[in-house]
């Protein structure tokens, strides 16, 4: 994965943060798929009034990809961080938002142990993980074949 690549990742996850709904917990997050074929899908976290009842923002962009027809994970990068209330955001460098583990799971459905999982902050990149450092031992589909 080049810089570019990560570059172009991380402004599609910054643009669905930037349109997060989230009135209850103020910490906006978004993501980033990148499918096998290289396309990007992005999608935000969406909270509800029912909270915790919302979706995240992994959960938003593996959608979108699926309802484009596509199958397969080949990265992911995600960003988060609470809303200092004026339209910004409060930048803890020490943080990480990392998948939930329902989250871990949905990216397993479509993407294997290596799958590259990418942890930015506000101002970018923070971390590198593959999903199986993030869900070791995991269960996919091929456990059931």
């Amino acid at each position: 994965m080049t810089d570019s690549d990560i570059s172009e990742m991380f402004a599609a996850a910054r643009a669905a943060m930037d349109r997060a709904y989230a009135p209850y917990s103020n910490f906006h997050v978004g993501a980033c798929v990148r499918s096998e074929s290289g396309a990007l899908y992005s999608g935000p976290n969406v909270e509800n009034a029912a909270y915790p009842q919302g979706w995240c923002a992994e959960c938003s962009a593996i959608a979108a990809m699926v309802a484009a027809g596509e199958r397969e994970i080949s990265s992911v990068l995600v960003v988060g961080a609470p809303s200092d209330g004026a339209g910004g955001y409060v930048d803890d460098p020490d943080a990480l938002c990392t998948p939930c583990g329902g989250c871990r799971q949905k990216i397993r459905e479509f993407g294997t142990s290596e799958t590259p999982v990418l942890i930015a902050g506000p101002e970018g990149l923070r971390r590198r993980f593959t999903l199986g450092e993030l869900l070791p031992f995991d269960f996919g589909p091929d456990n059931l074949k």
